[in-house]
C-alpha cells in the first residue's frame, strides 16, 4: 500500500521528461538549422527576418482559435475541467499576439495585406492543419504538447534573440521589430512552470500519447519555418 503513490509519480515523472525531451530537441535541432542559428545570433538578414515574421504570423492567427476551440470541446464533452479551463486561459493569453506580428512586420516595411498575402510555407500549412485536426476531430488536448515545446523554445531563446538583433544584426529599425520575441521571452517562463504543473496531473495514456505527438510533429516542422538564403 506504500509503493503505489511513489509509483505514480515515478509514471507521472517520466512523462513530463519525455515532454521535456521533446522541448530540449527543439531548441538543438533549431540551433543546427543555419536560419533559426542566425536569428539566434543576431546574424540573420532583414529578407530572413521577414520571412521569419511573416510565417510566424500565419501559425499565431489561428493560436488563440484553436485553444479557445479545444477547451470548449473539452467542457462540452465533459472532460477534464482543469485542462479545459487552462487551455481557454491560454487563448485569452494568446490574444491578440498577431497584432504583435503585424506591428513588427510594420516597422519593417511590410503592409498587412502584404503580409496577409503572403505565400505560406509547407511546414507552416502542415503545422496549421495538424493542429486543427487535433482541436476539431483529434484529442483536445493535444495542442497543449504544441504549446508547451514552443513556450519552452521561447524561454530559453527570445530575450537573448532580441538583445544580439538589436546589437548586431544592423536590420533598419529594428528595435521597433522585436515586438513578438520580447513578449514571448518575457511571459514564457511562467506559462512553462503553469503548463508543467497541470499536464503533471494528466494520467490518461491517451492523452499523454496524442500531447507528445504534437509536440513532435512541432518539433519535425518548426525548422523548416525559416528560409535559407
Amino acid at each position: 500500500m506504500c509503493k503505489q503513490p511513489k509509483q505514480e509519480q515515478t509514471t507521472q515523472k517520466d512523462w513530463l521528461d519525455s515532454l521535456r525531451r521533446e522541448a530540449r530537441g527543439l531548441v538543438r535541432e533549431l540551433e543546427a538549422t543555419p536560419g533559426a542559428r542566425r536569428l539566434f545570433e543576431g546574424r540573420i538578414q532583414q529578407d530572413e527576418y521577414i520571412h521569419y515574421l511573416v510565417q510566424t504570423y500565419q501559425y499565431v492567427r489561428w493560436s488563440t482559435e484553436f485553444l479557445q476551440e479545444s477547451g470548449e470541446r473539452m467542457k462540452r464533452e465533459g472532460q477534464h475541467t482543469a485542462l479545459a479551463d487552462l487551455l481557454i486561459q491560454k487563448a485569452r493569453e494568446e490574444n491578440g499576439h498577431e497584432r504583435w506580428l503585424l506591428a513588427d512586420l510594420k516597422n519593417l516595411g511590410l503592409t498587412q495585406e502584404q503580409v496577409e498575402g503572403a505565400p505560406v510555407c509547407s511546414a507552416v500549412r502542415a503545422y496549421v492543419e495538424w493542429n486543427r485536426f487535433t482541436t476539431l476531430s483529434g484529442v483536445p488536448t493535444a495542442f497543449l504538447g504544441t504549446a508547451y515545446v514552443l513556450e519552452y523554445l521561447s524561454v530559453e531563446r527570445a530575450p537573448g534573440t532580441v538583445d544580439r538583433l538589436i546589437a548586431d544584426s544592423g536590420i533598419p529599425n529594428i528595435q521597433k521589430a522585436v515586438t513578438f520575441l520580447r513578449g514571448h521571452g518575457n511571459a514564457d517562463g511562467d506559462h512553462v512552470a503553469e503548463l508543467e504543473a497541470v499536464l503533471g496531473r494528466l494520467t490518461s495514456p491517451e492523452e499523454q500519447a496524442a500531447l507528445h505527438l504534437s509536440a513532435r510533429t512541432t518539433r519535425a516542422l518548426f525548422p523548416s519555418f525559416f528560409r535559407e538564403p
